[in-house]
């Protein structure tokens, strides 16, 4: 079994060099030999990856089950689970949309090149050779956005403007843009070159970003500029034809929950009313009080408060693995564009290198500063993937993601630092029940512009319910939500999913309740589906 995932784990991680190097850093000793630096193919026909998703879910069907360890058993279920997946998924390729407003091709590509890591000379070469395909590579998505104009599935003209403002953006940054500073950095500290050969590539990188990388973001805006109008719906997804099948998908893509829309919808509400009886237990202290005091205690570097939230996590979480972390900062030109905070996900075989962007921007106080860093740091993103690569997982695992486990885990992280600022508990209380409200609001808002057909009206009146009466703010929101369906169930459904597994440990542990063998047993099973989550925490 474990040869076939080890064969499976080397076709799908080669399919594109930008995968293969982000998840190992030598690739050589998992057999895999140097090709081509390539994007990799961007469509694929809804029949072919039917067949494909076929094809090797019968190959997975051949083992037998009852002959597999618990780790191996593990990854059958979640294989088996998003090859299912697959198959459905493929009738509504189309209904993808590779320009999202919150995390599309045209903000993390600069990101993602910033970030690859040069180890030897080859790598640097590869990396040229990568920044020379951009043009191709938004060719053919620009064909594949032509085609969803074609069949009237084509995004608004108002997330068009967002998009063409961040390619403009990054166009704007012109000759200070952090592509020229960055590579020169990775370059200059690669001992294996002559300083002849440092000052060649940087040359050399300089002209492909001005000869491919620029015109490709040029060319993408003046297309976008010509499909303005094609876009035939200016509200949710249920607007498409099959929209709303559509949406029910992608939220159990997104979420990783066996629950129906309409029971998530119900599991929210039921949260939103835990949350305002746990504020109303903590009488006389309002929400501005609490965040005054939150904002002197935590008056500290990024760096310092990760350490605090390191050492405040071992009371609860097992003790995480030795590992290093760099905390950089979003280049200003970009700070309007891009999330306020994101984890670097390491090579699974160097996970030692850890990056976490901030986006200064995006960071209102202190206390966001805090919380951000809980979610992306300790114990959230960083925390969670160190110790679960520290369970030595199938490589396999690297290339399935669950985005309700993984943004839903950092969320339960996020909503429990609250307690770690040195705070009264009636603080933390306060603030924290408040984060998850306005949160829980934000994931029924996308259930309701997406699947109930909700207007810009109708989700003004749904915040106007809940005290929030700003319009320009809703509309905000409401332009978010359009442009990235059920980008926030992952990290709402995914931190409910988990207060829903703690309470299943507790009524089972009763008084031998630890929160750290719950926590323990959780991140054992690594990203998955909460139903095998479910199953298997307590084998772990």
């Amino acid at each position: 079994f474990e040869e076939y995932t080890a064969e499976l784990f080397c076709k799908e991680v080669s399919a594109n060099t930008v995968s293969l190097h982000y998840t190992l850093k030598a690739p050589e000793k998992y057999g895999i030999e140097a090709t081509d630096a390539t994007f990799g193919q961007f469509e694929r026909e809804p029949e072919a990856v039917k067949a494909a998703a076929e094809n090797m879910r019968q190959a997975l069907l051949g083992f037998n089950y009852d002959d597999l360890n618990v780790q191996n058993k593990i990854t059958y279920d979640i294989l088996n689970y998003r090859l299912k997946l697959m198959k459905k998924s493929a009738d509504y390729t189309m209904y993808e949309e590779p320009l999202g407003l919150v995390s599309g091709v045209q903000t993390q590509l600069p990101v993602v090149l910033s970030e690859y890591r040069f180890y030897d000379k080859e790598d640097v070469e590869v990396y040229l050779a990568l920044v020379r395909q951009t043009e191709e590579y938004f060719e053919e998505i620009m064909i594949f956005e032509k085609k969803k104009a074609e069949m009237g599935l084509f995004m608004p003209d108002q997330a068009v403007e967002t998009v063409i403002g961040q390619c403009r953006a990054f166009l704007e940054m012109g000759n200070g843009n952090y592509l020229y500073s960055t590579f020169a950095d990775r370059v200059m500290e690669l001992n294996t070159l002559t300083e002849k050969e440092k000052s060649d590539y940087i040359q050399e990188n300089a002209l492909a970003i001005s000869d491919y990388v620029f015109p490709a973001y040029e060319r993408m805006t003046e297309e976008l500029e010509q499909l303005k109008g094609s876009g035939k719906n200016e509200k949710g997804l249920v607007y498409f034809p099959k929209g709303k099948e559509y949406y029910e998908l992608l939220a159990r893509q997104s979420t990783g929950s066996r629950r129906s829309v309409e029971e998530l919808k119900d599991l929210t509400r039921r949260q939103i009313n835990e949350d305002l009886t746990a504020m109303e237990q903590v009488l006389g202290l309002t929400t501005k009080e609490a965040k005054e005091a939150a904002a002197v205690i935590t008056d500290k570097k990024a760096e310092q408060i990760l350490e605090q939230l390191k050492e405040g996590s071992k009371t609860a979480f097992p003790e995480p693995p030795q590992t290093k972390l760099e905390v950089k900062y979003v280049p200003e030109a970009m700070e309007e564009h891009l999330s306020p905070a994101f984890y670097m996900i390491p090579a699974i075989d160097n996970s030692q290198q850890n990056v976490i962007y901030i986006n200064r921007a995006r960071m209102g106080n202190d206390m966001t500063l805090f919380t951000t860093l809980a979610h992306e740091g300790y114990p959230g993103h960083l925390y969670q993937t160190i110790y679960y690569e520290s369970t030595h997982p199938d490589p396999i695992r690297s290339l399935l993601d669950f985005g309700g486990y993984v943004e839903g885990w950092a969320t339960y992280a996020e909503m429990g630092s609250y307690y770690l600022m040195g705070l009264s508990k009636e603080q933390a209380t306060l603030l924290q029940k408040n984060a998850s409200i306005i949160l829980a609001l934000y994931a029924l808002a996308d259930i309701g512009i997406h699947y109930d057909g909700w207007s810009v009206e109708d989700t003004e009146a749904f915040f106007k319910n809940y005290g929030i009466t700003d319009k320009d703010a809703v509309g905000e929101i409401y332009k978010l939500i359009l442009g990235s369906p059920a980008n926030y169930l992952k990290y709402y459904i995914g931190y409910v999913e988990f207060l829903e597994l703690k309470k299943m440990w507790v009524d089972e542990k009763g008084k031998d309740f630890l929160q750290k063998e719950f926590h323990s047993a959780v991140l054992k099973i690594g990203p998955a589906p909460f139903e095998i989550v479910e199953d298997y925490m307590w084998k772990m």
